[in-house]
């Protein structure tokens, strides 16, 4: 089997990103068509709907098509979805900074940090630890994988 070159190489994971982009946007298009059918489903029942319930629908619709986009993924797409779940790592730990530093902008009294700082920070910091060992991880998980297509020798 002759190696492959460079350019070929690209080619592939160009073609892979094009399906993961296709993968993405079909996944949207299903939330999308399933967000318009629950809104449509509760303003025919007579009321708004309840932010919560909402919110908890969301999250639950994300759960399904995380696993599914995970699990549907070739196993040559698996480099570049963990990059990409590395960047977005990368932006939640900048909010989880942020969160953690909250009681620095908020207004305090007599020293007291305003309401709520106590909870931000605490979510703050487990998003900080969890968003740490999803890089940390991520980065092994790459590394051990791109160690497959070095020559052996």
């Amino acid at each position: 089997m002759a190696a492959e070159t460079h350019q070929q190489l690209l080619e592939r994971a160009q073609a892979a990103a094009e399906a993961a982009r296709q993968a993405a946007e079909s996944a949207q298009a299903y939330a999308d068509q399933i967000a318009l059918s629950l809104g449509a489903l509760a303003h025919g029942a007579g009321g708004g709907i309840d932010p919560f319930v909402f919110r908890l629908a969301i999250f639950i619709l994300a759960v399904f098509v995380g696993y599914f986009v995970v699990w549907a993924v070739t196993p040559a797409l698996h480099t570049p979805l963990m990059s990409v779940t590395n960047a977005i790592s990368s932006v939640i730990v900048v909010g989880a900074l942020l969160s953690v530093g909250v009681d620095l902008a908020s207004d305090t009294m007599d020293g007291i940090p305003g309401e709520g700082t106590l909870w931000a920070r605490l979510f703050g910091f487990i998003a900080l630890i969890l968003a740490s060992v999803n890089i940390f991880g991520g980065f092994l998980v790459t590394e051990r994988m791109l160690a497959m297509y070095k020559k052996k020798g």
